[in-house]
């Protein structure tokens, strides 16, 4: 007996030794290769979603790597034009020789263009010089925190009173995927944890693990930046997320790598079995693969209609506008404008667009799961975790693809490819159409195509993909959708069939498969909308239905709408939780402009379907997701108050959100406002979400009302046979 224990130490501790050799050969500190040859899809540890960990053992074959494009002699030629490969290398030069940095071990966690003032780029045109290159950087050097910012031409960094005070927040910075690669490594070096395992009959070479963000919920975990590891297991199946270790947690200093505290409550759970899990097309049993509907495409037998100039402007149709990749908001729509089919007019539209926050929290209570309560975007990066788009199945053809450029931890940048397409989208809608009625003895039948430009980013957060689509409509309508598929989050579970649940019993979840139970769960994504129509002074008007009664001598109805219109004078009047026996309009109106009839010019913020959260007020998880208190909250233009969640969101308390800001309850009638739009989804799983969930989406619109004359596509042309091309089917179709 004493022979087969020893035996079992030495293979633990051999095998031990052996991961960590293959982390540290992989992991990306101190690399100096040259930025072609940092590709995501060569440097796979950088790229992978949480960083998760799946042993090269699943992947029967390497994907071949997709062509990137070179970014090295890149130069900016907009003021949003995001740094380039030449621009992170001169930073990464400046700050080295800082003497803040000289002594020190340091990490760069964010590196971004810090954008020039809103007055300076609005009066920019092409062809002028750029305003000042300038970056912000957070770093953490010898575990403190610091803002920076670095004047790129002139070399210089500094420190504003704004920065000494965001370096003060509670909070910590969102990790670098060096971060998360070493703290899901460092559970190995505890006894008590590969002990565990062992026990549990687990093989060292199939186990995954994960970083998971740990909330706060009190003093004991503010001194320290903590995450929590959980692991499954790989074996007989590539989706390791339907089998779980459950009840094993492991509580790690992110800046130490020490192991604080193992908790291991779930040794009586089985993990679930691999059967029926893979969902890869390689792996399914060709006998049972059916093709249900034929091949289908949009041909453009002339190119599509849009153009990327200068590789981050986009034209199409009657829009233009800026586009970039980033780190934390993964896509960054700026700049937007539509042009006026009566005076031709190019018409400003949305200043700056972008996804601000995610909140994601799971509701099971139980040790292993109540700190479930995701802010991907401030803790993970929603760019950073955003994957190489899939040609032909993500994209259709004739799509334009944009890199992004990123730093690692030690500044060097790499290339994210193909992390964002733009494409053209037509699925038979109906822009506008009439038919004339036969009793009219008129044969009129007028209908328009509707054609969209889609800019598109999909983002694999460990197990969810969530997919943003930036939606332009000729009509002058943007469409923003989000869509979640991916794998769920499951828990572990001892029960087989429901017919052992007792009826007191909290699954907290759907029992979805053998010992497998998904956990009910919401998601919320807060976007952050700088409304620029027509000029910067704006205001917000709730235009609220009134149910209204008349008098029974004046008409033989007894009630009837009426609209009433709200100028919201500060923030407060501006908060909006949504009510469906309360209905209103969202206005975003320029006071200052009116049509041909006195209507002022707007765009409305147009709600789909979403979902509030239902949580306390004061329990943590909402105290730090207080920006989803209110579907829509309107704030003035404050280029330091960009996310929802607060600049520092990891173990935060909740003192820098959105809804603290909007206690001051500034003046924002005819001011320069943002409007803060929050998406939401409640999930309850089901059995269809197994293995893999198919896409679930939800969307809101912004509208034009009464800010063109008129129908803006009144005059668009219809199809015509002979202006398309003729596909024929297959002879054996």
């Amino acid at each position: 007996m004493e022979a087969k224990r020893l035996l079992r130490l030495v293979f633990v501790i051999l095998s031990t030794v052996l991961l960590l050799f293959l982390t540290l050969i992989n992991l990306p500190y101190g690399a100096n290769q040259p930025e072609a040859q940092l590709d995501c899809a060569t440097y796979s540890p950088w790229c992978t979603s949480k960083n998760r960990i799946q042993q090269k053992t699943i992947l029967k074959k390497k994907p071949p790597p997709i062509p990137t494009r070179h970014h090295s002699s890149d130069v900016p030629r907009h003021p949003l034009d995001p740094l380039t490969v030449q621009e992170f290398n001169k930073i990464r030069a400046v700050l080295s020789a800082h003497p803040l940095f000289k002594s020190s071990p340091y990490a760069l966690h964010s590196v971004v263009l810090q954008e020039p003032p809103k007055p300076l780029v609005l009066a920019w045109r092409k062809g002028d010089p750029l305003p000042t290159r300038k970056a912000s950087v957070v770093a953490r050097v010898d575990g403190d925190s610091h803002v920076l910012t670095v004047d790129i031409d002139a070399g210089e960094v500094t420190q504003s009173q704004h920065d000494k005070e965001a370096a003060s927040l509670s909070g910590f910075p969102t990790m670098t995927i060096e971060d998360m690669t070493s703290a899901m490594w460092a559970p190995l070096s505890n006894a008590s944890f590969n002990r565990t395992i062992a026990e549990r009959g687990i093989d060292l070479a199939d186990l995954a693990c994960l970083p998971i963000s740990t909330g706060w919920f009190g003093k004991s975990e503010e001194s320290r930046r903590l995450i929590k590891v959980q692991c499954y297991s790989t074996k007989g199946t590539a989706n390791f997320y339907m089998r779980p270790i459950e009840g094993l947690t492991v509580l790690v200093d992110l800046d130490t790598k020490e192991v604080l505290e193992v908790s291991d409550n779930g040794r009586d759970i089985p993990i679930p079995a691999a059967a029926n899990t893979d969902y890869r097309f390689s792996a399914l049993n060709k006998k049972q693969v059916k093709r249900i509907v034929n091949p289908i495409s949009l041909e453009q037998p002339e190119g599509p209609s849009f153009t990327v100039e200068d590789e981050h402007t986009v034209k199409w149709a009657n829009w233009e506008f800026h586009l970039k990749p980033d780190p934390r908001a993964g896509v960054i729509v700026s700049q937007a404008v539509v042009r006026d089919p009566g005076t031709g007019e190019m018409r400003s539209v949305m200043y700056k667009g972008f996804a601000s926050e995610l909140f994601v929290p799971y509701m099971d209570p139980t040790d292993a799961w109540y700190f479930k309560t995701y802010m991907d975007a401030g803790e993970y990066g929603f760019g950073l975790q955003a994957m190489p788009l899939d040609p032909l199945n993500d994209c259709p053809r004739n799509a334009h693809y944009m890199d992004a450029v990123f730093p690692a931890a030690d500044g060097i940048p790499y290339v994210r490819s193909n992390m964002v397409c733009v494409f053209e989208s037509y699925a038979g809608d109906i822009a506008w159409r009439h038919s004339e009625c036969p009793i009219t003895d008129m044969e009129i039948r007028e209908v328009r195509p509707k054609v969209t430009l889609v800019v598109r980013m999909a983002a694999s957060v460990a197990n969810y993909d969530y997919i943003v689509d930036w939606e332009f409509q000729t009509d002058g309508l943007i469409r923003v959708k989000v869509g979640l598929s991916g794998i769920l989050m499951v828990k572990g579970s001892p029960f087989v069939n429901m017919n052992q649940v007792k009826e007191q019993e909290n699954l907290y979840g759907t029992l979805l498969s053998e010992n497998v139970i998904g956990v009910i769960h919401d998601h919320y994504v807060t976007f952050h909308l700088d409304m620029d129509v027509d000029g910067s002074d704006n205001s917000f008007v709730k235009v609220n239905l009134q149910r209204e009664h008349d008098s029974p001598d004046n008409a033989p109805r007894q009630s009837y709408l009426k609209a009433v219109r709200n100028v919201a004078k500060t923030e407060k009047d501006a908060q909006v939780k949504l009510k469906l026996y309360d209905p209103s309009e969202f206005h975003v109106i320029n006071p200052s402009k009116k049509t041909r009839v006195g209507n002022p010019v707007g765009y409305k913020v147009v709600p789909g379907g979403t979902a509030a959260s239902l949580l306390d007020l004061d329990d943590p998880p909402q105290k730090r997701g207080a920006f989803t208190n209110n579907q829509i909250w309107v704030s003035p233009y404050n280029e330091t108050e960009q996310w929802a969640g607060g600049l520092f969101v990891s173990q935060s308390q909740g003192e820098d959100t959105l809804a603290v800001w909007s206690e001051r309850d500034r003046a924002i009638e005819n001011k320069d406002i943002v409007v803060w739009y929050t998406l939401g989804f409640h999930h309850i799983p089901c059995q269809e979400d197994f293995p893999i969930m198919p896409t679930v989406s939800s969307s809101f619109d912004l509208k034009p009302v009464n800010f063109f004359e008129n129908n803006p596509i009144l005059r668009m042309p219809p199809n015509v046979d002979k202006d398309l091309p003729t596909c024929k089917a297959a002879a054996s179709a």
